[in-house]
């Protein structure tokens, strides 16, 4: 085990020489350094001692300073010994650092041994809870980084649950949720709501003669050009197959006609480019709208859409069909 060190600083050589040997029977030779001025004070390095035991007055300085400049650079305690007696006096030392206050009247030096190892004990119970307390703040820092990732995760985790692997739209298990709480919030505040169904127009051929890693990158081709057109307050989802559905919040089924329109133009054109031929792949689509038919409920407004699709297939294909009865070709 280190032996301890202890350093005296104190004016009075004969005060000083009864610290050391009364310190030194009770702890051991050789453990305490002693000096008489405020300069030799501050040419030793405070840290590098257990306690220290300051005078209040010395002859070139105040044991306030030595208190005070100690306090700035380590944790090292220091005892303030001193012969003034003056309640003001020991309150300021404390409050500038001091860990105790010892007044040089009658047997004092008898209790010395016994304060320093008061505080030495104080020093290192406040040493180990300020290690405890950077242990717990390192151990809730990881605990906050591991709640990160774990939300992180679980976001992850409820995305590809909610999301189609193939080409990133919504899938219809989640599609159904949020068009329940899309109608239910249409129908509170009397606002529109249109269902826009599309369908790639013989997409069953394109993949027999195509295969299907080429139909696969139509359906993701279909998603972007979806995604392109969509506001951000609107819903699309792969419905099933090669079939979309897309949930237009406040719009009316002229201006949901208007994004069916944009997007069967668009994919005809990127599709065209991705098969590496003149005519590209065409697209029908059916709209419905809440306030128009006025469906009762989420699954009417879809089932009105479909049905519109299935209008424009028998119109032919690669046009809009809207629930009212008109046909659009691109």
């Amino acid at each position: 085990m280190a032996m301890l060190k202890l350093l005296i600083i104190e004016d009075d050589p004969d005060q000083r020489d009864l610290m050391r040997e009364t310190l030194e029977d009770h702890f051991g030779k050789g453990c305490v350094t002693a000096v008489g001025t405020y300069r030799e004070a501050m040419g030793l390095d405070a840290a590098s001692y257990d306690l220290i035991l300051c005078d209040y007055n010395l002859p070139d300085g105040s044991g306030m300073d030595v208190l005070e400049e100690y306090v700035k650079h380590c944790s090292t305690p220091v005892l303030m010994v001193t012969g003034e007696n003056v309640g003001p006096i020991a309150a300021e030392a404390v409050r500038r650092g001091a860990s105790d206050y010892v007044v040089k009247l009658g047997e004092y030096l008898f209790t010395i041994p016994l304060v320093v190892e008061k505080n030495l004990t104080l020093a290192k119970i406040k040493r180990e809870n300020e290690s405890l307390r950077r242990e717990l703040e390192r151990a809730l820092a990881e605990v906050r980084d591991k709640n990160a990732q774990l939300q992180q995760s679980l976001r992850r985790v409820e995305e590809l649950a909610a999301t189609d692997p193939l080409t990133g739209l919504y899938n219809r298990r989640h599609f159904s949720q949020l068009l329940e709480q899309l109608f239910a919030e249409s129908q509170r505040y009397d606002n529109d709501l249109s269902c826009v169904m599309i369908d790639l127009d013989g997409y069953k051929q394109l993949n027999d003669t195509y295969g299907h890693q080429v139909g696969d990158q139509l359906l993701v081709l279909a998603g972007k050009v979806i995604l392109a057109n969509m506001r951000r307050m609107d819903v699309a989802a792969r419905y099933g197959g090669d079939e979309f559905v897309l949930l237009l919040p406040h719009a009316g089924d002229g201006e949901a006609s208007g994004v069916a329109q944009r997007i069967r133009e668009e994919f005809r054109v990127s599709s065209a480019a991705l098969l590496k031929r003149d005519k590209g792949v065409t697209m029908s689509a059916g709209v419905a709208s809440r306030l128009t038919p006025r469906p009762t409920h989420a699954d009417q407004l879809v089932a009105m859409a479909d049905s519109a699709l299935y209008k424009a297939k028998d119109a032919g294909r690669d046009c809009t069909s809207v629930c009212s009865g008109q046909t659009a070709k691109a």
